[in-house]
């Protein structure tokens, strides 16, 4: 199986190098590969030959494979690049938000060519959503699902979403609704299926655990299918009435961006710069943070400036001011990296106000006296063979460590528990300024005790 599986490898990657795209189509359909592994393959091959091979490839197929694509990649771009015709053909095999999501990408123009290319309801069904922020619940969701009304029987209700359930894609549960389609709760399939036939729907609806508005935020989304354990969470308006449905598949891509994002932020990259970016890109991106941190570090370390005495007497602190200070950074980011993550994952307002902060100090006060007693049992022991070493410097060490740490950890937890309190994304570049701060704690720390216990 292994070499029947390298043997076939070998031919797609033939073909993309020598750009046959036609054979290539025809392989992928001998094959029958999933979406995900047709993506890579319009991935792997240049503009010109990417429309060849979508144009190639069965309507099915290339849709399915287009909304696999990753971000970075423009799949707007090689939609508009096929002729109107095609590209409503491959928006009408879609669910109408990857539809809508696609179209988005497109330019006005390129945009309205293709929706007057589609049948007027799929056109106006897509152009609804395209209403909605792409980062909301609205953006996320899809009109398509099943509903009933609660006065219905069982058996009617069944025959009703045999009907439905034709235009309907992966559904697991129905959603029951009143005459102003107003949603009254839901019916698991199997409760539905194994009722009897004469039982109402609305005496077998269960209580939604949690709906969701169309403004909603996309990452709040996220939280509330992972609290409630939830395959499909349905949107409402202000008065409850069922305007769709977000499904776990596309909540999944929705985390793994948030989170990507957050981690970017949290190095002070901007979340303008894709993982896949030229470099380019990457420069213009990070170029400005380090512009920033480079002019935060020269005020932290203009510190040394100040005791520029105390430094002549004693050569050693210039070896203990980087351990002092990277030590004070390496607490703080921990902490940072904690809270920014607990405030992301909090289920509520309450516990995301919790006290990080305390815990952060306690913390810090335990490591950095542990930490401490270690680095100054290390100057005690260069002390007894270097008659230049003063023994107090070892106090100094452990009394300016110690310190660092737990100001480190404090402001670990403080700066992003504040920032989100403000209503501010914590996860925005504090790492910049919270390094910064630490190292200038640790310096004026360190130069400071010096100044007055060796002096």
């Amino acid at each position: 199986m292994s070499e029947e599986k390298d043997t076939t490898q070998r031919r797609l990657d033939e073909l993309l190098e020598s750009g046959r795209v036609d054979e290539l189509a025809e392989v992928v359909q001998d094959l029958d590969l999933h979406a995900s592994d047709v993506a890579d393959l319009i991935e792997d091959l240049d503009d010109a030959d990417q429309v060849a091979f979508v144009r190639a490839l069965p309507l099915e197929v290339a849709s399915e494979a287009i909304t696999e694509m990753a971000e970075s990649e423009e799949a707007g771009d090689l939609l508009a690049a096929l002729d109107p015709e095609r590209g409503a053909a491959l928006i009408h095999e879609l669910a109408d938000d990857d539809a809508a999501d696609l179209i988005q990408e497109l330019e006005p123009e390129e945009a309205a060519r293709i929706l007057a290319a589609l049948p007027q309801d799929e056109a106006v069904d897509i152009r609804g959503l395209l209403m909605y922020d792409e980062e909301t619940a609205g953006g996320l969701m899809t009109t398509e699902l099943l509903a009933i009304q609660g006065d219905l029987t069982a058996e009617q209700a069944i025959d009703a979403i045999r009907v439905q359930g034709r235009e309907v894609e992966d559904f697991y549960s129905v959603f029951v609704v009143d005459e102003s389609n107003r949603l009254l709760g839901a019916v698991p399939l199997d409760d539905l299926i194994i009722a009897d036939t004469e039982a109402r729907v609305a005496d077998l609806a269960l209580d939604v655990p949690a709906t969701v508005r169309p403004d909603v935020d996309q990452e709040e989304v996220g939280k509330m299918l992972s609290r409630y354990n939830l395959v499909s969470i349905p949107v409402v308006d202000e008065f409850g009435v069922l305007l769709g449905r977000i499904t776990f598949d596309d909540v999944i891509d929705v985390i793994e961006l948030e989170q990507t994002e957050d981690i970017l932020r949290l190095a002070g990259v901007s979340e303008g710069e894709e993982i896949r970016a030229e470099w380019q890109d990457a420069v213009r991106s990070r170029l400005p943070w380090l512009a920033l941190n480079l002019l935060t570090i020269a005020v932290a370390s203009s510190v040394a400036l100040l005791f520029e005495a105390t430094i002549e007497a004693f050569v050693w602190l210039a070896a203990l001011m980087p351990i002092v200070a990277g030590m004070g950074g390496n607490s703080g980011t921990q902490a940072l990296a904690v809270t920014v993550r607990r405030i992301a994952i909090a289920s509520s307002e309450l516990e995301r106000r919790s006290d990080a902060v305390r815990k952060e100090l306690v913390i810090g006060l335990v490591n950095g006296i542990a930490l401490g007693a270690m680095a100054a049992l290390a100057v005690l022991a260069i002390a007894a063979v270097r008659p230049d070493v003063p023994q107090m410097l070892s106090v100094v060490v452990l009394l300016a460590l110690w310190g660092n740490i737990v100001v480190a950890g404090t402001l670990g937890a403080f700066v992003p528990t504040l920032l989100d309190r403000m209503g501010i994304d914590p996860a925005i570049a504090s790492s910049v300024f919270l390094t910064t701060f630490t190292d200038l704690v640790g310096f004026a720390l360190l130069l400071g005790l010096a100044t007055a216990l060796l002096l």
